[in-house]
């Protein structure tokens, strides 16, 4: 066996996904060097853009919209004028019709129809009057919130058979806290009255969005590029085996990249791999207490058909919600609707049929072909493609640990954990699945450009960033006073430009 290659660097980055470049970029402008290591052969982590035959596609869909000034000028820095604005446009299928969103009164009557329209609108004023009178009551469950804010038709209408397709698990038995973050600011007065007025003030419905023109992994392509050219190297095919700690420090990463072994010490450490894996990596292992919470938090694993459709137009929409449970897919994106260049030719169509799974059922246990059969079988039964032999070809890519599950324990694990990793002095957790926080794409920025903050001797709380807050303009007014005040380390960060 080789020797291993042993290196030091002031911060050691686990992670190539959006919040571990996110990172290096920011060290980077204050001239301090990074490593980042990353297990699979691209970056970008969930927000990569995976490319077959010259079709690219996201990995579930990927808008570039913020409230934080921050994280809108990080993007612009990287990209530049490499964005298109989008028209927002999606739509739900359920019971054999398409209902506009946000809501369009005249479509959701005519597919409805007044009786059961007016049963709804009664269920809601009922959940509200409820409301009122135990204005101190919390719900606990994503079915008691939605069915408090929205009544009990339009949740079961609606909300119910989407939200289990997504989990896996009945709504009863998901926490509050995912529908507080997901569905934040939304309410069913704001929709009526945006479909009348035409007001459009929640973030959820926002009208346009920025895009980058060769897919969201091209952000991430593009930081690669200014971390490596500027001495700061993005190491991809290499697996994180072993993170040795000595007291409240970590000392050391053990790596693996091919043949080779890789040990990595370094003055700072920040980790996006999903918590459980940070925690059952560490030497000596980690308390009895924090192993079991560590095993007691769950996800949601993902994986997504593409099919290439001999049509130049299928329907306008980015994507497409699939509420019947009739159906298994539960999303279709449409990535020319994305972006044009997202298609090498545009007389054809590129749509991600979205399916939602853990590893070892028996959807994920389906080989590429059944898989592609099915997807193609489903989106001839919905109605979006009339002839099956316009399906020319088709590929699965599969994602692990897509979404971090908020089940009735996952509280007190995650609490247990958090608990824990504080306890160290040089290592820092970020972004969705190494905080388990099911965010956005900005939110998973926004704790790595605090993480960064923290290396430079500020003194940010992490796990105090949250959605709601990083989705309001006066969160910078009390959080980045100081940050504003670091000048960066001129550099001139211009990459080569990526090519289709």
């Amino acid at each position: 066996m080789n020797p291993p290659n042993k290196t030091h660097h002031p911060v050691v980055i686990l992670g190539a996904g959006p919040a571990g470049l996110t990172a290096g970029y920011e060290l980077l402008k204050q001239g301090i060097q990074t490593v980042v290591l990353e297990q699979a052969d691209k970056v970008g982590g969930i927000s990569r853009t995976e490319t077959y035959k010259g079709y690219r596609f996201d990995i579930g869909g990927h808008r570039f919209f913020t409230k934080v000034p921050e994280v809108q000028q990080i993007w612009q820095e990287i990209l530049k004028d490499e964005f298109i604005k989008v028209p927002r446009m999606s739509r739900i299928y359920y019971g054999g019709n398409f209902y506009d969103y946000p809501l369009s009164i005249v479509n959701t009557l005519s597919n409805l129809g007044i009786i059961p329209s007016v049963l709804i609108l009664l269920s809601y004023l009922k959940a509200r009057f409820k409301a009122k009178l135990n204005p101190d009551s919390e719900p606990e469950t994503f079915e008691e919130w939605v069915t408090d804010r929205f009544g009990a038709r339009l949740y079961r209408t609606f909300f119910k058979t989407y939200t289990e397709k997504v989990w896996g698990i009945p709504c009863n038995k998901i926490r509050a806290d995912w529908a507080a973050q997901r569905i934040q600011g939304l309410s069913l007065k704001k929709a009526v009255i945006n479909a009348l007025f035409g007001s459009n003030n929640t973030k959820t419905l926002i009208k346009e969005f920025d895009y980058p023109r060769l897919g969201p992994g091209m952000m991430w392509e593009r930081a690669q590029e200014i971390l490596e050219q500027h001495g700061s190297p993005v190491h991809l095919d290499t697996s994180v085996t072993r993170i040795e700690r000595s007291g409240t420090q970590i000392t050391k990463i053990i790596a693996e990249r091919g043949e080779e072994t890789l040990e990595l010490t370094g003055d700072q450490f920040i980790s996006s791999l999903p918590v459980t894996a940070l925690v059952m990596k560490l030497d000596p292992p980690a308390p009895a207490h924090v192993l079991e919470a560590a095993s007691g938090l769950k996800y949601r694993d993902f994986l997504i058909v593409s099919l290439v459709i001999n049509q130049a137009d299928l329907f306008p929409d980015n994507w497409l919600y699939i509420h019947s449970p009739e159906f298994k897919v539960g999303r279709i994106q449409n990535f020319k609707n994305w972006s044009p260049e997202m298609v090498p030719d545009l007389q054809k169509t590129c749509l991600g049929m979205e399916y939602f799974c853990n590893r070892g059922d028996a959807l994920w246990g389906l080989s590429d072909k059944a898989l592609i059969d099915l997807a193609s079988r489903e989106i001839v039964e919905l109605g979006l493609v009339n002839n099956p032999q316009d399906i020319e070809d088709g590929v699965v890519i599969r994602q692990l640990k897509a979404y971090p599950v908020y089940d009735g324990e996952y509280r007190q694990h995650l609490q247990v954990l958090q608990d824990y990793l504080k306890t160290f002095d040089n290592l820092q957790t970020v972004g969705r699945n190494g905080m388990h926080r099911y965010n956005n794409q900005d939110h998973s920025m926004l704790t790595a450009m605090l993480a960064a903050r923290n290396v430079l001797g500020e003194n940010h709380d992490l796990w105090n960033v949250n959605v709601e807050r990083s989705y309001h303009e006066e969160f910078t007014k009390d959080e980045w006073t100081s940050a504003k005040s670091l000048t960066p380390v001129r550099l001139s960060l211009e990459p080569s430009k990526i090519t289709t």
